[in-house]
């Protein structure tokens, strides 16, 4: 899953960042003012941005607003120093889905992603079935008819991606982004992205699984359920 961090204090954002790699194996992005904020927005697809209102150059309340306009269905949770109400309401009312006021646990963080992830992608459960294929949020297991498939991280995302836009063409230029965020920019070759759909796709169909995933040439791929 992708994760957009926007904050200004540095270290704060670096540990949160730290916390969510490390522990729970997100790939997360972060712009430390609101100008690099709105073009990583505009850039990248995320699952989920993590928004502080205060920002140096800005104000992250209208970050809110320009990506509810632009109809993302990107989930966005802000955090504040701010326990103002009328703060509350105000992200609250231009489409945040929750309002989490520092000093807070990043225990309590993670758990209020999965839980907006859930909602947002999963209607509430923490499973993603699609056929035979079971993909579990909270403990990152995929299973095959009901048997265990060890995937890396990077394949479990992949499949993650790929599942969450069943049925739709999936440039190769987006799953790299999806796997690696900001740093595919730095990248000589997108390359990898078909190796990690050959690894997947192989234990997949090893482990009894139908080939859903299509090639569409020149373009990139596609988990056609179907």
């Amino acid at each position: 899953m992708k994760i957009l961090l926007i904050e200004d204090e540095r270290e704060l954002a670096q540990s949160i960042a730290d916390y969510l790699v490390k522990n729970k194996k997100f790939n997360c992005d972060i712009a430390d003012n609101y100008h690099k904020a709105v073009d990583l927005c505009g850039l990248y697809d995320y699952d989920c941005i993590i928004v502080d209102i205060g920002l140096p150059d800005g104000n992250g309340l209208d970050i809110i607003s320009k990506a509810k306009s632009d109809k993302s269905k990107t989930g966005i949770i802000v955090i504040s120093a701010r326990d103002a109400l009328d703060d509350k309401i105000s992200g609250l009312n231009l489409g945040a889905d929750d309002y989490l006021v520092k000093p807070f646990h990043l225990s309590e963080l993670n758990a209020r992603i999965y839980s907006l992830i859930r909602r947002l992608k999963l209607e509430g459960g923490n499973d993603l079935l699609i056929n035979e294929i079971t993909l579990n949020l909270q403990n990152r297991e995929v299973k095959i008819s009901g048997i265990s498939l060890n995937l890396t991280k990077s394949e479990y995302n992949l499949l993650y991606y790929l599942m969450t836009n069943k049925n739709q063409v999936l440039s190769k230029s987006s799953i790299a982004e999806h796997l690696v965020g900001e740093y595919v920019d730095i990248m000589n070759s997108l390359d990898f992205v078909y190796l990690h759909i050959k690894n997947l796709r192989k234990k997949l169909l090893d482990a009894g699984c139908k080939d859903y995933i299509k090639t569409v040439y020149g373009v990139g791929y596609k988990f056609l359920t179907e």
